[in-house]
């Protein structure tokens, strides 16, 4: 006898049955996954921009922090300069003040007797204005320390004696003569004696036998005094 399948075809299952839902299962699990990965690259974004924010307020409160430590640290750095500049300021006037009291003393010793001076002026450079002082022309030449003498000799032999004398001095490098010349006048009765006082005048004695002298002692190699002194 001869099998009959009694069961209507639209309700029979196996490899040649119809599918009943069609394509629209498969666009259904599509649009899932689709929207999973979009929630899934959403949560991934945010994530970085947290974690971007949060790098970012780190930053700033680092930096808030690096000035609040650079302000308080401003007040010593402030300090460190003016004690900078206050040494450099004593170690320069302490290398340019210029040992007047020595060289004044190793004067007296070198001053021939037959030498007087009329007018001796020490200054530091040519731009320090003393009153009374000698004023030779010579000395604008000489940019540190000088000496300026205006004096009389007893001829010109004691003149050049006392230019050698000068070099002598510790620190004098070279000594310029401005003027030395004989006096005019010929009075006899002076014999070529200094005057009376010690050579406390400004003018030397009448006589053919003086000589009058201008001179520039030069201390090159010494430090020139900031304060002019």
């Amino acid at each position: 006898m001869r099998p009959v399948n009694l069961i209507p075809p639209e309700e029979r299952r196996g490899a040649s049955a119809s599918l009943r839902s069609g394509p629209f299962a498969y666009i259904v699990i599509g649009t899932l996954v689709a929207l999973l990965a979009g929630v899934t690259l959403l949560v991934i974004t945010n994530n970085e921009i947290s974690g971007g924010k949060q790098e970012i307020s780190q930053l700033e409160a680092e930096n808030a922090s690096a000035q609040a430590k650079a302000s308080r640290l401003a007040s010593y750095t402030q300090l460190r300069e003016i004690h900078d500049q206050r040494v450099a300021t004593v170690t320069s006037l302490a290398d340019s003040r210029f040992d007047w009291e020595r060289v004044i003393r190793e004067l007296s010793l070198i001053l021939p007797s037959d030498v007087w001076l009329t007018n001796l002026t020490g200054t530091a450079s040519p731009t320090v204005s003393v009153e009374g002082a000698a004023s030779i022309a010579l000395r604008d030449s000489v940019p540190g320390p000088a000496l300026e003498f205006v004096g009389c000799a007893k001829g010109q032999d004691a003149v050049a004696s006392f230019i050698a004398d000068l070099r002598d001095i510790d620190g004098v490098t070279r000594v310029a003569v401005q003027l030395s010349e004989l006096n005019d006048s010929q009075d006899e009765s002076a014999n070529g004696e200094a005057p009376s006082g010690g050579g406390s005048g400004t003018e030397c004695p009448p006589s053919r036998y003086i000589a009058r002298f201008e001179i520039v002692a030069a201390f090159d190699v010494a430090p020139v005094s900031v304060a002019g002194s």
